[in-house]
């Protein structure tokens, strides 16, 4: 159960408050909501005295100010990154001119691509660069605590998820949300890696998910299957949309995303985008181009 620590930060007058989550994890929420990010990015805070702060969020100034008023006392020795999109690795700057932390992160956005020759998509944190690239299953230690990297792709091709192994249990940044499904948007973004990724958590032991975005998660194991579930339907979706003539993806939203937010029907097609390529690399759907994008001409083979 989440209880409040018993003092607050005003701000514009508004409240900034850091809860107690476990003996071990606080969280502060930014301001930031919108329907990507839901009621806004968590920040976690891991330990006490000599901390780690996992995902510091937006570049926002009440955020950012927020975070050291109410680590007033503590020292940040550790900025843990789950992956590098705007509203998770910014404020790591300000932090670090604060106290003396190092970042780490399984590398720049894109890292995971840029092998491949594939350029990550704009919106990413470009200036971001982490003083520590962490491996999958890395362990990194501090004041009584101790975490292990586990590079989860899919979201981006560096997100990164961590477990807290004092108390099993892990933050899953925006591979596994609390609220929504995360958003896969190719080149960087990968269906295929972010259904393999999700595989990979359900051979772990972990009780307790934290999420970026949403609440905690509780039945983990059925809550991965769901989601591992709902992006298998909508493969069948879409080969469903291609067995009724239509052939290319602006033409399938509509229909497949009724209940969605229109605002949000281009992140979903993206999205769809994603599950074509794999659909695509399984050799079900025939496209006119070598590279899949939103505006090519899609046929069932």
């Amino acid at each position: 159960m989440s209880t409040e620590i018993p003092f607050t930060y005003k701000y514009d007058f508004e409240y900034a408050t850091l809860e107690q989550l476990s003996p071990l994890v606080r969280r502060v929420t930014a301001r930031n909501p919108s329907g990507f990010t839901f009621h806004g990015t968590n920040t976690y805070v891991i330990g006490k005295g000599n901390v780690a702060v996992l995902d510091p969020g937006p570049l926002l100034d009440e955020h950012v100010e927020a975070l050291k008023v109410l680590l007033a006392g503590e020292t940040v020795t550790h900025l843990l990154i789950t992956h590098t999109h705007q509203d998770h690795s910014p404020a790591a700057a300000p932090l670090k001119e604060v106290w003396p932390a190092k970042t780490y992160c399984y590398g720049p956005h894109g890292a995971g691509k840029l092998a491949e020759g594939v350029q990550a998509e704009a919106g990413g944190d470009m200036e971001f660069n982490p003083d520590f690239c962490v491996a999958d299953g890395e362990l990194i230690e501090g004041d009584g605590w101790t975490v292990e990297s586990v590079y989860t792709p899919g979201h981006t091709s560096n997100h990164t998820c961590y477990a807290l192994k004092e108390e099993n249990v892990l933050f899953t940044g925006d591979h596994v949300m609390g609220w929504a499904t995360s958003v896969i948007g190719p080149p960087d973004g990968d269906m295929t890696q972010y259904m393999e990724s999700l595989e990979k958590l359900l051979d772990r032991s972990e009780d307790i998910y934290w999420p970026a975005h949403g609440p905690c998660i509780r039945d983990v194991k059925t809550y991965v299957q769901a989601f591992i579930d709902h992006r298998l339907d909508r493969e069948q979706q879409i080969l469903a949309c291609l067995k009724d003539g239509y052939t290319n993806i602006p033409e399938m939203i509509p229909g497949m995303y009724a209940d969605t937010d229109p605002a949000l029907h281009p992140a979903a097609a993206r999205s769809v985008l994603a599950a074509m390529i794999r659909i695509i690399d399984t050799g079900q759907v025939h496209c006119d181009s070598d590279r899949p994008s939103l505006d090519s001409v899609f046929t069932l083979r």
